[in-house]
Parts: structure tokens; sequence; C-alpha cells
């Protein structure tokens, strides 16, 4: 080989590499900010992230000039916080009791510490939280769960936190049930088969899960009462107070009393205000066709935008359009 054409290759690999490097530099927390690269974390294609997330992307690419907009199936709350800690996503939706846990270093953020670059965009829709019982147990309360076997959510899930949480307004720690660390999917099963006296979850009604069990046996949803309600959002700032509305699954027609964590887009300190701002105006702007995603993107509005968020330093551009 001769000589120059080595030196031609050798140049062609280096030129080659430095690009790769440019474009690199270009994407990830960056990206945004450079009118390149908006990458949405979002959570298993089967659920409710994915198509939002989705459809998000879609308007953004749509609506915010110079910006490429996509959404990732990932393992969703847990995982999109700690992608955008490390600058891997641009935006992501989380449940905000996992940013709140984030933020303050605690529950599963407990050894890997506190996350400080995390920043709020808006607040979406509630993901009720939902102890489940079979009409034929006679529990009414959650007060009457004492003694009981409970499916709390998995071992270091946010549900089985949220379980928790609640159980204690009333009282209740484990030493005083017979906790069982099973997904709701497992603890459905357990729940029909009779093997659990209840079950709990965390997500937007009405719950396919739920509804499976109400399509076989008489339901009953316990209600979290406002006083209960009261000091666990004095205790957990990201609670909500919600309503179950009558009639949500088959069988069950009372109006049911509860709290929720809600859904939240997040982004990190890399994207600047002017993105936040025309990224939160373009998705406000498209409510109709975020609906049409999945029908708990329904529930999103401007008004209800900042609910459970007092926790989270905002983006300034999507606060600004926020409070417009």
């Amino acid at each position: 080989m001769k000589l120059s054409t080595l030196c031609k290759r050798v140049l062609t690999g280096v030129l080659a590499a430095a690009f790769a490097i440019g474009a690199a530099g270009c994407g990830g927390g960056g990206g945004a900010d450079n009118g390149k690269f908006l990458n949405i974390a979002t959570g298993g294609t089967a659920g409710t992230y994915y198509p939002i997330g989705g459809a998000m992307a879609e308007i953004i690419n749509k609506d915010v000039p110079n910006v490429n907009a996509s959404a990732q199936a990932t393992g969703a709350s847990v995982a999109n916080v700690n992608m955008l800690k490390e600058g891997r996503v641009e935006l992501g939706i989380v449940q905000n009791d996992i940013a709140y846990y984030a933020i303050n270093g605690t529950e599963m953020f407990e050894e890997s510490g506190k996350v400080e670059n995390l920043r709020g965009m808006a607040s979406l829709y509630p993901e009720t939280c939902q102890f489940v019982v079979l009409e034929s147990s006679g529990i009414k309360s959650i007060a009457d769960l004492k003694g009981k076997m409970v499916a709390v959510g998995a071992a270091g899930s946010g549900a089985e936190a949220n379980a928790r949480q609640i159980l204690e307004a009333y009282g209740i720690t484990y030493d005083d049930v017979n906790e069982q660390f099973l997904s709701f999917a497992d603890g459905a099963i357990a729940l029909k088969d009779g093997t659990v006296d209840a079950a709990y979850l965390t997500a937007g009604y009405p719950t396919a899960s739920v509804q499976d069990v109400a399509s076989q046996n008489q339901i009953r949803l316990l209600p979290v009462e406002d006083d209960k309600a009261d000091a666990l959002i004095a205790k957990y700032p990201f609670y909500t107070k919600v309503t179950v509305p009558s009639g949500v699954y088959q069988g069950f027609d009372q109006e049911v009393k509860t709290v929720s964590v809600m859904a939240i887009l997040v982004t990190n300190d890399k994207v600047n205000a002017d993105n936040g701002y025309a990224v939160t105006k373009a998705i406000f702007g498209n409510l109709d066709k975020i609906g049409v995603a999945h029908s708990a993107a329904k529930q999103i509005s401007k008004e209800s935008a900042l609910k459970g968020m007092d926790f989270i330093k905002m983006n300034e551009g999507a606060e600004k359009f926020l409070k417009e």
C-alpha cells in the first residue's frame, strides 16, 4: 500500500471519529437546546405512557420548529428518572411520587442518592390509589384490613410504597397485616382465587386488571376518608384527593373518595426555558390529539397542570406558559 493512500485512510478515520464525537455532543441532554433531538422516555409498549408520549412526539415534531422528537419505550418511572439524571433523554413521563423520592433521595433512591437535575414540565392525569376487595369478603374500610392477607404491590415498587403509606395513615403497619409482595396482575389472580383478601394498585381508572376481576366477581373499592387523605397529603405532598365515579367498574355503583398520585411530565436542567415554553405550549394546544392516544389523557388540562407539583423546581418556560 502506498504511503499516500495509507495517510488518506488514516485522515478519513480521524475525521469520521471527530464527526461522531461532534454529533454525540449535539444529542443527549443538550440536543433539544441545539434544535436537534428531543427524546421522551415513556414506559412499556402495552402501558399508558408509551402511546401518550408517542402522541406528544408527533405534536412536537409538527409544532416546534427544528426539533426532532421521539418516544422511547422504557421501564417507566424509575428508569425514566435515571435516564434524565444521566442526560440520555430530555423528557420523561413519571409518577410524581417517584419524582419526589428521587429529589429527596428516599425509598428506591435511598442508596443512589438525590437526583438534583430534575425539573417539572406539567402535571398530566391522576394515577388512582385503589384497594380492591371482593364484596363477599365483608371488608368495607381500609381499617378492616388488620389481620387480613393483603397484596401490596411488588417489593420496592412505587405502588408498594403507596400501599404502605396509606395503611400507615390508618395506624396499620406490616406487623398488622399478612402482606404479600405481588404485582397487581398477580394480586388480581390471587384475589379471584381467594388467596388474598385485598389487592392494591396505583393506576388510572378504569384499570384493565380490575375490570377483569369485576367481570367475574362483585368487587368493592375501599375509600380513603378525607381526614386520612389530609394527613397523607400533609406528610407526602405528592398525593392529591380524587373521586372515582360510580359505575367505573362493572357491578360497583358507588362513588369512592380516595387519593392519587399524578403522572407528570419532567425534564432535566439541560432543557432551556425557550424550549420548555415551546414544548409545553405545543402539548397543551393539542390535548384533543393526545386524548385520542389513550383515554387517561382525556383528563389532562391546563387548569390542573400544576397539581401535585409543589415539591419540584419547574422549568421556567413551562411554568411561564402554564401560568399565562
